[in-house]
C-alpha cells in the first residue's frame, strides 16, 4: 500500500512540475515575442538591366523591388540608394571609389505589388551613376563595376541594409542581398579589317570533332554582307567540312595544334563568329585581332555563339 500511494504521489509531483513547468515556460517565451523587435526585407523581384555599355549615357541599371515588414511594409519610411565603384584595373583608371548617397526614395512613391506589399521599380543611368562617384566617362573601361547598395528606414529610426543580411534573407527564397553589381561594358563595332588569327589545339592530339565524333564543321563567321567564312583544327577521321587547315592532307600527328586564319574586309559592319560545338571534350582556342589582341576563346562544350570582347581590341 505504502508503494502504491509513493506512485500515487511522485504522478501528481510530476503532473504538478509539468503544469507549473509549462506555465513558466509560455511566460518566458510571452515575454521574448512582446519584446522582440522586427527588421525589414527588400525583396528582389526582378533585375532587368545590370549591364552599362561603355559611351551609352541612357545605358541604366534597372531592378523591380518588393518591401516587407510587420504590418505589411507599412513600418518603412524611406528607401536610401549608395552607389560604389570598383576599378577592374587600377592602373589605367581612378581606381575604386567609396559610396556615396543617390538618392532616397519616401514610402509615399511606392506601390503596391500583387501580394499587397509595397513595391519600388528602381533604375539609374550611367551619367547618373558617374555623378554620384565623381568619375568621368573616360574613367570607366570594361568589367569595371558601379556597386548599387540599398538601405531600408523604418520609422523607428532603424535602418536595415547588407550588413544586417543573413543567409536566409540572401537566398532564393526571399532574395533580398540588399547589394547589387552593374558592369560596365563594351558595345559592339565594326571588327578590325585585316587578318584574324585563330590559335586551336586539341587536348589529346586527334585533332577536332566538334558536331560529329568524325570531324564536323568549324568555327563560323558571318559577314554582314552573307559570306561565310571557315576555320578549324583538321580531323583524321572524315573530311572536314569547309575550309579547316590541313584538309585532305591532315594526319594523326597534325592533331594536336595549329594556327589558322581569316581576312575580314574593309567596310564590313559586323562579324558572328559562332563555335559548332565539342565533342569529346577536348577542344581549345583563341581568337587574335589584327591589332595582336586576344578578344575571344573557347569557354565550354556548348555550341552556340561566341562572345567577342570588343573592350580588348
Amino acid at each position: 500500500m505504502m508503494k502504491i500511494n509513493y506512485k500515487v504521489f511522485a504522478a501528481c509531483m510530476l503532473t504538478s512540475l509539468m503544469f507549473t513547468s509549462c506555465d513558466e515556460g509560455d511566460a518566458v517565451v510571452d515575454d521574448v515575442v512582446a519584446n522582440t523587435t522586427r527588421g525589414a526585407i527588400l525583396r528582389t523581384i526582378e533585375v532587368k538591366s545590370d549591364e552599362l555599355p561603355i559611351g551609352v549615357d541612357t545605358g541604366e541599371f534597372s531592378v523591380d523591388l518588393e518591401i516587407q515588414s510587420e504590418a505589411d511594409g507599412t513600418l518603412v519610411d524611406a528607401l536610401e540608394v549608395y552607389v560604389s565603384f570598383l576599378d577592374a584595373d587600377p592602373s589605367n583608371g581612378p581606381g575604386d571609389v567609396a559610396e556615396s548617397l543617390l538618392t532616397t526614395i519616401p514610402s509615399s512613391e511606392f506601390g503596391v505589388g500583387d501580394r499587397g506589399l509595397p513595391t519600388y521599380s528602381f533604375s539609374a543611368t550611367l551619367g547618373e551613376l558617374l555623378g554620384v562617384t565623381g568619375i568621368t566617362a573616360s574613367d570607366i573601361d570594361g568589367s569595371d563595376q558601379f556597386r548599387i547598395r540599398f538601405a531600408l528606414i523604418l520609422n523607428d529610426g532603424r535602418s536595415f541594409s547588407f550588413a544586417q543580411n543573413s543567409g536566409t534573407l540572401t537566398g532564393s527564397y526571399f532574395s533580398s542581398p540588399f547589394l547589387y553589381s552593374a558592369t560596365v561594358v563594351c558595345p559592339p563595332k565594326a571588327p578590325t579589317p585585316g587578318v584574324w588569327t585563330i590559335n586551336m589545339t586539341d587536348s589529346y592530339g586527334d585533332g577536332w570533332q566538334t558536331s560529329t565524333g568524325l570531324g564536323g564543321d568549324g568555327i563560323t563567321v558571318t559577314l554582314d554582307d552573307g559570306t561565310v567564312l571557315e576555320v578549324g583544327l583538321c580531323s583524321p577521321y572524315a573530311g572536314a567540312a569547309g575550309t579547316f587547315l590541313g584538309g585532305t592532307d591532315c594526319v594523326p600527328n597534325d592533331g594536336s595544334a595549329g594556327v589558322g586564319t581569316i581576312t575580314i574586309p574593309e567596310g564590313t559592319l559586323t562579324a558572328d563568329w559562332y563555335f559548332p560545338g565539342d565533342e569529346y571534350g577536348e577542344i581549345g582556342f583563341e581568337i587574335v585581332t589584327p591589332n595582336g589582341n586576344i578578344v575571344g576563346g573557347y569557354q565550354s562544350a556548348d555550341a552556340g555563339p561566341i562572345t567577342i570582347d570588343f573592350c580588348k581590341d
